[in-house]
């Protein structure tokens, strides 16, 4: 039996973005209700609406404005794949995005940081020997998937908190 074709969403992105955060591909869940980190045990909204100093919020547009109004994208990856589940090891033919035109599009992304280390190897693997971009800098955080159950969702806070806490007001000037 052949593993079922996936596509990724659109980035959440505007001209202000600075900050890119990736993950790889979106799960059974996020397909399901067409939304980034859907699936109520990842703990993507809740670590970014605590950095950003805000209240958690249940509204997916609500959630979109949060990462806009502070200058933060998000996106995948990978455009599409195989895979028969959510997890990223059950990942095959792999395609990426289109990072050349959508960094040229978006000049003021200076910093673009991985949501694990999956979507750091793929990106690595597939995107970044095509780039040119020295004004990048890059960084990997622990996933805020429920599969990374090896760390806590207040080390994964921590960590998180920890590694954007030093340019999240720089990216609101």
């Amino acid at each position: 039996m052949r593993d079922i074709r996936i596509h990724s969403f659109d980035p959440v992105c505007d001209d202000k973005s600075r900050i890119l955060i990736l993950g790889t591909m979106p799960g059974r869940l996020s397909l399901l209700h067409y939304e980034y980190y859907a699936n109520p045990g990842n703990c993507f909204w809740y670590i970014m609406a605590r950095i950003l100093g805000k209240e958690p919020v249940v509204d997916y547009y609500e959630k979109k404005k949060l990462l806009l109004d502070n200058n933060v994208a998000l996106w995948d990856v990978l455009a599409s794949c195989e895979r028969k589940s959510s997890a990223d090891s059950d990942i095959i033919d792999p395609a990426p995005n289109n990072f050349k035109s959508f960094l040229r599009a978006h000049p003021a992304i200076t910093y673009v940081i991985f949501n694990g280390i999956t979507a750091q190897k793929l990106y690595g693997r597939l995107v970044q020997k095509e780039l040119s971009n020295d004004h990048i800098r890059y960084i990997k955080l622990p996933s805020t998937s429920p599969a990374n159950a090896r760390i806590s969702r207040e080390e994964k806070f921590f960590n998180w908190n920890e590694a954007l806490k030093s340019f999240v007001i720089d990216i609101r000037e």
